[in-house]
């Protein structure tokens, strides 16, 4: 088997059974590892570390299989890992009520670089890693063996993620029939109509779930503002709820389209919601000047920060949304404000929205800290993987 040396004192992060290996930590490759093939990682002492994944074109050199050295990377291994996620998915969501969640969670679940989730009765992967890719055709049959009720699996792997590991990028049905445009899923008391070939991601934002049951319990009554509002999630959670009127603002007309859907296919009362087309920064701006106010303020944004030489503009980004919507919420108003950016830490997240209630003028506390769903865990020596952060904030 091909392997790989590190650097002497390169072995810390394996030893905490961390499953990346990065480009600078590698003294020598020995033998002629393919793309996707697996290697033994070796410290520079001689003793064996870990088994994994190369990636000769990414940074992230290898990805790790399996600290157990004595444990083979075969279609026995994904099919033994693959069982062990579904099964913490059965137990963790068997009280929910939904249709849909998160399969696998990457290196958390111990396959890095494997995103499944599912939809009712359709399975979309993202393969997004040289190991994955290596594996595709064996963790498709996998998935067709375990996951019961499948009508068929589809392939999202269109990020630019792949790029750097030198693969392109890629679409298409991979096992079973050719799934619809949409699928309609129940979360809650609330249904959503996904759409797996065109959405974000794999077509909706699964790891929101228990925070837009949040938003629903602060929302009832209130006035709602709800920036990049995407499909309306937040809005029909609080809507249901009996908030008395929301606003969904988004970039992307497509995406408000789909949220007047989402009001449709809930038999909301449209009168109760408006959807407007525009820069969230701008329109927050104006709202302002013109002295609208708000009950609620929810701050979903994209991803800002993509690399840590973003984190100093990011950083400015995520206090000028939070700012202005500490000076449009009520006094007893409530904000929620999220980052999904891994490289946004914690404690720094909280100091930027410390520092835009100063400057809002305004003084708030803390009711709650918010995460991702649970069917998104966060593997303990993986510490990347808690990368959905988000804050419930009253201004007193």
């Amino acid at each position: 088997m091909p392997s790989i040396t590190l650097k002497p004192k390169r072995e810390k992060s394996l030893l905490n059974h961390h499953p990346w290996v990065f480009s600078g930590a590698i003294s020598r490759v020995d033998g002629q590892p393919r793309p996707g093939d697996t290697v033994d990682v070796f410290a520079g002492n001689g003793r064996w570390l870990a088994r994994g994944a190369y990636s000769p074109q990414s940074q992230i050199r290898v990805r790790v299989w399996s600290f157990d050295q004595g444990e083979a990377i075969d279609p026995l291994f994904f099919q033994t890992r693959l069982r062990q996620a579904l099964g913490l998915r059965r137990q963790i969501l068997a009280d929910a009520d939904t249709n849909a969640c998160r399969l696998v969670c990457g290196e958390s679940d111990g396959l890095p670089g494997l995103i499944v989730d599912r939809y009712d009765h359709w399975v979309v992967g993202q393969f997004l890693s040289a190991g994955t890719e290596r594996w595709k055709s064996i963790i498709v049959e996998c998935l067709d063996d375990l996951v019961p009720g499948l009508l068929g699996i589809y392939e999202r792997s269109d990020v630019d993620i792949r790029k750097k590991e030198g693969l392109a990028l890629a679409t298409g049905r991979l096992s079973g029939a050719e799934p619809p445009d949409t699928v309609d899923i129940q979360e809650n008391s609330c249904r959503y109509r996904v759409d797996l070939k065109g959405g974000h991601k794999t077509g909706f934002y699964l790891d929101q779930r228990d925070n837009r049951a949040c938003v629903a319990a602060y929302a009832r009554g209130a006035d709602m503002l709800n920036c990049f509002a995407y499909t309306g999630g937040f809005a029909v959670a609080a809507l249901k709820a009996g908030a008395a009127h929301v606003i969904n603002v988004d970039a992307s007309a497509t995406a408000l389209e789909m949220s007047r859907t989402h009001v449709a296919l809930n038999e909301l009362d449209s009168a109760r919601v408006d959807h407007v087309t525009g820069d969230v920064f701008s329109l927050l701006r104006r709202y302002h000047t013109d002295g609208r106010t708000f009950d609620v303020v929810v701050l979903d944004p994209p991803k800002f920060v993509n690399a840590k030489g973003d984190l100093m503009r990011a950083s400015r980004g995520y206090k000028d949304i939070s700012r202005l919507a500490f000076e449009l919420l009520r006094p007893g108003g409530t904000l929620f404000t999220f980052s999904c950016s891994g490289l946004m830490g914690r404690d720094l997240f909280q100091k930027i929205v410390a520092d835009a209630a100063l400057d809002a003028g305004r003084q708030a506390v803390i009711l709650q800290w918010l995460s991702q769903a649970p069917d998104h865990p966060t593997a303990l020596n993986f510490p990347e993987g808690s990368y959905l952060k988000g804050l419930v904030c009253r201004v007193v």
